[in-house]
């Protein structure tokens, strides 16, 4: 092989070495520019998140905008707000008030255990009973006059709300809605807080005749149409004037239904019977 030849051959070489680098150095110089650009978005979205996830915390929650909200009351309620709800025959002379907290597991054992007994008597006419409910297990309390929401869960006022609902159908779909809520096939366990799932409330509705598939109480489970009501009427058990501060709690003519001398309540048939007999003949 000639020298010529050999010297060309290495300057070729040389020339496709060369190009293979500056080829090379633009292949890095895009990928730079693409990381760099992928840095710049990722650090504005990081940004953007951080301003949404501010904006976001700073908006009132659902409950706090219901405080402000227009107030609809369901049907079959009296008083300023609607919040008397009183269920009976009329030619009962006594009324029996029923504070319960949706959420209140020792609630839902009276209903499972007791509750029979007090429809029974309820239809009998016996006497009237009038509803107030209460959402302290969701932290909720009173602040001079008016409702502070708590950071406990939303299953009590979730609940209220659909009970409203089921009031403005009828008093026998409210009782028996309330009856299906505290039922053993429901009940969620008290750290569960299931019944905030307006899905799971709906569910619940659809074990009530007068509820299933009933378009109306669905809508306004799903709108919240009775959330600012639910909220005055936790604020009514929260300002009550019977000294009740928790639930399961029964007063008849301003005197609480006792089954001991600890002032607890009567949590079996017969404790409840002998207490609401004595009251009766007050």
């Amino acid at each position: 092989m000639s020298k010529r030849n050999t010297q060309a051959a290495k300057t070729a070489a040389r020339e496709r070495l060369r190009e293979e680098r500056e080829r090379q150095a633009k292949r890095d110089k895009v990928k730079r520019q693409a990381i760099v650009g992928l840095s710049v978005v990722a650090v504005l979205a990081a940004a953007g998140g951080i301003g949404y996830a501010v904006v976001q915390n700073n908006k009132p929650s659902g409950w706090e905008a219901a405080k402000k909200a227009t107030l609809v009351k369901p049907a079959h309620t009296t008083g300023k707000d609607g919040t008397t709800v009183v269920i009976g025959k009329d030619t009962a002379k006594k009324t029996l008030k029923v504070y319960e907290d949706p959420r209140c597991p020792i609630c839902a054992q009276f209903e499972q255990t007791v509750g029979p007994t007090l429809k029974k008597d309820v239809d009998a006419g016996k006497y009237k009973i009038q509803y107030i409910g209460g959402t302290f297990i969701d932290g909720d309390s009173d602040n001079n006059g008016k409702i502070e929401i708590g950071s406990r869960g939303e299953g009590s006022k979730s609940a209220m709300s659909a009970m409203g609902a089921a009031l403005n159908v009828s008093p026998e779909a409210f009782l028996e809605y309330k009856t299906a809520l505290y039922s053993a096939k429901f009940h969620p366990e008290e750290a569960t807080d299931k019944f905030k799932d307006d899905d799971y409330l709906i569910k619940v509705g659809d074990s009530v005749p007068a509820l299933k598939g009933n378009a109306k109480f669905q809508d306004a489970v799903r709108k919240g149409t009775y959330d600012a009501w639910a909220l005055a009427m936790s604020e009514t058990f929260n300002t009550n004037k019977d000294g009740v501060n928790g639930t399961p709690s029964f007063v008849m003519d301003g005197k609480k239904l006792t089954a001991d001398a600890q002032g607890n309540a009567p949590m079996t048939v017969a404790d409840f019977d002998k207490a609401i007999g004595a009251a009766l003949k007050a």
